[in-house]
């Protein structure tokens, strides 16, 4: 009895939430063209206006109980005022990570004055769920990425934001006055700032899970912006106001090792908006950015970026979207920031599939958690997975690999990324022993039992098939084809 009552109140529920949130009206096209398709909400549906968080909260929930084969959705915590940190995962396998499949990520909000990120992304949601079955371009993204989206990052600040409001700071901190984006550790300076709720949740978010790319949504100006936001050499610009004054200052970027990747990311997003690539400027007294991109620091260098520390703690490659020139522009702009937005949102994603991706073995083929992973002549590594696996994007080109993992002997691996597709690589490290030092200031090391050199290259000989069931392999590289595959927000006032 409890259990039938249980499945009736499941049954309501359900139809509660259809009736709420009615499916998206499609455009029809080609089902064959390559490029996702634009669509049209239905007015009882996910309307272009702005939604406070009981509503978000609404959406969301109903989204996932129309679509559980294609939506998580889960918390990471709550603000200091006791709103949920909601975040939806979009994915064919929404439930649980499956082995290979990258996981990404886009965070919205972080300032709660500049919201039209945080409705983008619900309209990013529900263009998912929507057009699944019927985008190709769609189907295959989902099919083949875990898609997390943080839609607010800031749920209080945006409770006293006001609509209409280009400028200022009300609502862009958090309830106890802290800039989100810069609470985070920073790489060049110690950050006295306290922690934040928001911050420590996303810090233990992404902690646990092995990102690959990761956008950040900001308002008041129009470029995608890449790291380092933060420099050794700069003094830390207080307002972006003052610094416009003085032409000789935002003139010293700061490149990453893979500043090459960083731009590219830059430019899909850039290239791929209706207006970004044009490099205009907001306002006569505000920088123009050429292509559209910029580095964070050459624009004005801050400390505790969120996009940085993503970067250097995680090897996660993050860049920051300023996507309206306006911060929080009258909701009837919205439908036009969805039509620049939707395209750059789709393709910025699809590059996690750009580059090397594999898994690291131990003689037996079992997985190796937590092995270190650097390619050579780019000193910010990244680590497997706990199931082995690991991403890293990079451009076409030939690398070398550095892999080290406690207990067993390091290797350097040689391939090569195209440009049509990925490259699959995995990677068997030799069990070692340790040998203790024999005599006083005599460091221990680890000496290999055995170290096979033998690579795999393209277009030599076939290599045996990946122990994915545990059987033993001494394969040390496989290259093989598979599928196809921002930061510093711009203040007018505060920086």
């Amino acid at each position: 009895m409890i259990l039938r009552t249980l499945q009736l109140l499941q049954v309501l529920l359900l139809i509660l939430a259809c009736q709420s949130y009615s499916d998206a009206k499609m455009v029809s096209t080609d089902p064959l063209l390559p490029e996702p398709r634009a669509y049209m909400p239905d007015a009882q549906n996910l309307d272009f206006v702005y939604h406070d968080h009981e509503e978000l909260t609404r959406f969301l929930r109903a989204t996932s109980a129309r679509y559980p084969n294609l939506t998580a959705l889960y918390s990471i915590g709550k603000s200091i005022q006791g709103r949920d940190l909601w975040v939806m995962v979009v994915s064919s396998s929404p439930y649980e990570h499956m082995v290979g499949k990258p996981d990404v990520k886009y965070v919205g909000n972080i300032h709660g004055n500049e919201p039209v990120g945080r409705e983008m992304l619900l309209h990013l949601i529900q263009y998912f769920v929507s057009s699944y079955n019927t985008d190709q371009y769609v189907k295959w993204l989902l099919d083949n990425t875990r898609i997390h989206i943080l839609p607010t990052m800031n749920p209080d600040g945006y409770a006293v934001s006001k609509e209409g409001t280009c400028d200022g700071g009300q609502g862009r901190y958090n309830a106890r006055g802290f800039d989100l984006n810069r609470n985070f550790p920073d790489y060049f300076k110690q950050n006295n700032k306290r922690g934040q709720p928001e911050t420590d949740a996303v810090k233990d978010w992404i902690s646990k899970i092995q990102f690959v790319l990761s956008g950040s949504l900001h308002g008041g100006a129009l470029v995608a912006s890449y790291p380092y936001d933060n420099t050794p050499n700069s003094r830390i610009c207080r307002s972006s106001a003052l610094c416009a004054m003085f032409q000789t200052y935002a003139a010293a970027p700061s490149l990453t090792p893979d500043d090459d990747v960083f731009k590219h990311l830059s430019l899909v997003y850039a290239r791929n908006h209706a207006k970004m690539s044009r490099g205009v400027a907001c306002k006569s007294a505000t920088p123009a950015f050429e292509n559209g991109i910029t580095n964070g620091a050459a624009w004005y260098p801050l400390t505790g970026g969120m996009q940085d520390y993503n970067y250097v703690w995680y090897g996660c490659m993050e860049i920051t979207l300023e996507i309206s020139c306006c911060k929080f522009p009258p909701a009837y702009e919205l439908k036009k920031y969805w039509e620049d937005n939707q395209l750059s949102l789709i393709k910025f994603l699809a590059e996690a599939h750009r580059g090397v991706q594999g898994f690291v073995f131990d003689p037996a083929g079992m997985p190796i958690e937590r092995a270190s992973i650097k390619i050579k002549g780019r000193d910010v590594g990244f680590q497997t997975t706990k199931y082995g696996e690991f991403w890293r994007i990079l451009l076409p080109g030939y690398y070398k690999a550095e892999v080290f993992a406690e207990g067993y002997a390091p290797r350097e691996v040689e391939f090569v990324i195209v440009e049509q597709h990925p490259t699959l690589l995995n990677v068997t490290l030799q069990a070692s022993k340790r040998i203790e030092g024999v005599g006083a200031g005599v460091p221990s090391f680890y000496r290999p039992m055995q170290s096979p050199q033998q690579h795999y290259r393209p277009g030599g000989p076939p290599p045996p098939p990946p122990p994915y069931a545990g059987a033993a392999s001494n394969d040390n590289g496989i290259f093989s084809t598979i599928s196809n595959g921002l930061n510093s927000l711009y203040s007018n006032i505060f920086g």
